[in-house]
């Protein structure tokens, strides 16, 4: 028997990100976010949602630019430090000790110890309600070497990366792969 629940963010899980970015005379900052997806293939969009009051949101506004820096699970107290501490009163790559690195196509920085980043370009902004959602043009990928399999593609158990579940407010980790997209050859 289902319960019907109070309505709320039950999409679990998410992927937990570090997205890095600057404003045009601004130091660059660190925000965490779950709220991060891909919402097109061709051209490669994803979005990511953040609240209006958050300092970020603002240096986002003003450049036009992110990355979106995918963590590992040793990277796990940093990525939580960066959505829970203001970069309005606190340089989050010092205090961390995290580089930031030339992006390639944008000014906002990469994060250099995280394994995969996402240059993006902001190509529209919609006011949703308690966030705004950026989406975001995926202009430069880079990956480091040690993720990536033979093929040149991401190998997930050398990432390791984090998943968050919103309702329980937990991080977690991804264990094994359990099937490939259309192994079933589309039989039941």
């Amino acid at each position: 028997m289902k319960r019907q629940i109070e309505k709320g963010t039950c999409l679990f899980p998410t992927p937990a990100a570090m997205v890095s970015c600057a404003g045009l005379d601004t130091a660059p900052n660190i925000i965490t976010i779950a709220w991060v997806g891909v919402v097109c293939s061709e051209p490669p969009i994803v979005s990511v949602s953040i609240r209006p009051s958050r300092h970020s949101h603002g240096l986002i506004k003003e450049s036009g630019e992110f990355v979106v820096n995918i963590p590992r699970e040793e990277q796990l107290r940093k990525l939580d430090f960066c959505g829970v501490t203001s970069g309005r009163n606190t340089d989050k790559f010092a205090e961390l000790g995290l580089t930031p690195v030339p992006g390639s196509e944008v000014k906002a920085p990469l994060i250099k110890e995280c394994p995969v980043n996402l240059e993006c370009r902001v190509i529209d902004v919609k006011r949703l309600g308690t966030h705004d959602l950026f989406l975001g043009e995926i202009v430069a990928v880079h990956m480091d070497e040690e993720v990536l399999n033979d093929k040149g593609t991401v190998d997930i158990a050398k990432l390791r990366p984090i998943a968050y579940c919103p309702q329980a407010a937990q991080y977690w980790s991804l264990k094994e792969a359990i099937g490939t997209y259309g192994f079933t050859g589309g039989r039941k």
